[in-house]
């Protein structure tokens, strides 16, 4: 028998893996194969929210018949009258599986439609994080920012029609008459500067599609497009209007004065948006860019529902009327369009015809 042979009688190797087995055997049941081992990574515990009592709680605050909260607390908490917001809940929840109630695959209850609907418009109102909703309405906080980024969808999608509608003739001829009621501009759409736009920054697709086909009259001079007021760094198109930079004559002066109040009231308007709807000037970093859009457009959409709520909308909207058609980049009309909008003679005509409107206008009422 060869030595080397294992099983040799006078090698030991047999002995010393009996006993490496031994101890490896008696390790794994002393040690691995015990009823509670102490857990390699601490894990967190699970945390009962209790959804629906945060259901409970809501409905009983301000949705019950005895609710505890007043409809101006709900108001000023959310920004919207109840009936505009219990609107936007049922569309969203008829609409969308997201805000409807399911129950997940152990067959506990998810949020209500009514709580992400409520989490997700508070967090527009007050521009918080996420995670500020969690102790009233129990809701993660990435539950909280999807209600959020779903709703601001949701409402584009589902009212963005209505709201965020291109205008037709008959919604210019509104505007126009209501501007020059309140500020004495024949032919104004509004101001341009409460964007804070830079031009440059412009896309290109928009460039000259601003000015809707809707004529008016100024001094017997007829324009095809109407315009909005700005300042001085807007070039010099005809569907802008710009104040004198150093006027002398009282007409100028006057124009001057008219014109960037005119600016200033529109500019307002543009900022009772961002004092109802925080998020607005609040830092836009967490968010990407398709989601702020969203949010953006959704912000202006109930702002347009309060104002329709209160009956102070200039416009009505019918969904049988036509709307504005826009001209196609590339067509012998958008090229007449782009020459005449950049036309700087009727740019100067404009400012003119206007400023003796207006003095002319002044110096009847003083009389």
């Amino acid at each position: 028998m060869n030595r080397l042979d294992p099983a040799h009688p006078y090698n030991d190797d047999n002995d010393e893996d009996d006993l490496y087995v031994s101890m490896m055997y008696r390790y794994y049941t002393d040690n691995l194969l015990q009823p509670d081992p102490a857990p390699l990574l601490t894990r967190r515990a699970a945390l009962n929210r209790d959804r629906e009592e945060g259901h409970r709680r809501l409905v009983n605050d301000y949705f019950a018949e005895n609710c505890v909260y007043q409809p101006s607390d709900f108001k000023r908490r959310l920004r919207l009258r109840k009936n505009v917001f219990e609107r936007i809940a049922n569309a969203m929840e008829a609409r969308y599986e997201f805000f409807q109630m399911r129950y997940d695959a152990r067959g506990k209850r998810g949020f209500t439609g009514l709580q992400k609907c409520v989490a997700a418009i508070k967090l527009m109102a007050m521009g918080e994080s996420p995670d500020s909703v969690d102790d009233y309405m129990r809701m993660s906080e990435r539950t909280a920012r999807e209600s959020l980024y779903l709703l601001a969808r949701g409402v584009v999608e589902t009212f963005g029609d209505q709201y965020l509608r291109k205008p037709s003739l008959h919604d210019m001829q509104q505007l126009y008459a209501a501007h020059e009621e309140r500020h004495g501009f024949p032919g104004m759409l509004g101001s341009i500067d409460c964007t804070h736009w830079k031009w440059r920054n412009c896309p290109v697709a928009w460039k000259c599609q601003k000015a809707p086909d809707a004529p008016f009259t100024v001094n017997v001079n007829e324009y095809k497009f109407g315009y909005y007021l700005t300042d001085v760094i807007y070039p010099q198109y005809s569907t802008f209007v710009k104040a004198f930079r150093h006027p002398i004559d009282p007409r100028d002066k006057y124009f001057k004065r008219r014109q960037e109040g005119a600016r200033k009231d529109v500019e307002r308007a543009f900022g009772v948006l961002k004092s109802k709807w925080h998020i607005v000037e609040h830092a836009a970093r967490p968010y990407e860019l398709d989601t702020l859009r969203y949010i953006m457009y959704a912000c202006i959409i109930m702002h347009n529902m309060v104002v329709e709520d209160k009956g102070l909308n200039i416009a009505t909207y019918s969904p049988t009327e036509p709307r504005h058609v826009q001209f196609q980049p590339g067509t012998s009309e958008y090229l007449h369009r782009v020459v005449d909008i950049q036309d700087q003679r009727k740019h100067k005509q404009l400012r003119e015809n206007l400023a003796d409107y207006i003095y002319v206008g002044h110096e009847n009422e003083d009389e």
